[in-house]
């Protein structure tokens, strides 16, 4: 795209950030796929989770936002206790959940990507039960702008997208709600380096007016340019916590495979 790789990230941190939006004490599932975590997430900070595939990270962002069942624990939004039975219940709670696999779990393939990215505000584009499609366009019309997701018409089906774009479409669904916390689950794979930059670039904004973001990857570049702090797990727990200064690839690889202790 023309650009050093150095300045792919754009990272501008804040000197401090605000108050704990979410915190995770001691969540575990009853499948064993998730054990005593304890986390937290700052608003306007953008906190990276990794660690090697099966190591329970997909699975705690699904026990947050309601699509799994917690078998103990606490999980507190703003300070107020929380354990979502639905993501419905999470939604309501301006929380929002980007899934690894955007078609099987995401996007509404054979709708428009004006659908999909006012599929989460039907309600409050209808009145009496009618939807208001004047107020959907324009919904989606912002959105496209912001997240420059590059359509020939708002109204095509999201099959025919490219990898890139129907990220940025998913992304769109819920960057455009203002979220007070995303939970994104490897946010740019399967995508070109332009929508990377793209997505990078929503997400440093979303931080910027206030979101807390927890962001999952396997990424090791994205996660130490993206990230204010960083937990890493390892046999489905938090095996460490990195502090700026101290987030580095090595750093991120001796803790997911257990060569030492932080």
């Amino acid at each position: 795209v023309g650009r050093p790789l150095d300045d792919l990230f754009e990272r501008q941190r804040p000197e401090t950030f605000g108050d704990i939006v979410l915190e995770v004490k001691n969540l575990s599932d009853s499948k064993g796929n998730v054990h005593d975590v304890t986390l937290n997430v700052r608003s306007g900070e953008i906190v990276g989770l990794s660690g090697l595939v099966g190591s329970g990270r997909t699975e705690l962002a699904r026990l947050i936002f309601g699509a799994d069942k917690a078998a103990s624990g606490e999980i507190y939004i703003k300070g107020k206790p929380h354990i979502f039975s639905s993501p419905r219940q999470a939604m309501d709670q301006n929380i929002g959940y980007l899934p690894e696999n955007r078609k099987e779990q995401g996007l509404f393939l054979q709708l428009s990507a004006k659908d999909n990215i006012i599929a989460n505000n039907i309600i409050e584009d209808s009145f009496h039960g009618i939807l208001s499609h004047k107020k959907g366009r324009q919904r989606a019309k912002e959105v496209i702008e912001r997240m420059r997701i590059r359509l020939s018409s708002m109204f095509i089906t999201v099959d025919g997208l490219s990898g890139g774009n129907q990220q940025k479409t998913l992304f769109a669904r819920w960057a455009g709600n203002g979220p007070q916390l995303l939970l994104l689950d490897e946010p740019t794979r399967g995508v070109d380096v332009g929508a990377k930059a793209d997505i990078y670039h929503s997400i440093n904004e979303l931080a910027h007016e206030g979101c807390a973001i927890l962001m999952i990857s396997s990424e090791l570049p994205e996660i130490v340019g993206m990230c204010d702090r960083v937990y890493v797990m390892r046999e489905n727990g938090v095996a460490g916590e990195l502090k700026l200064n101290e987030i580095s690839q090595e750093n991120i690889m001796q803790l997911a495979t257990g060569a030492l202790s932080v």
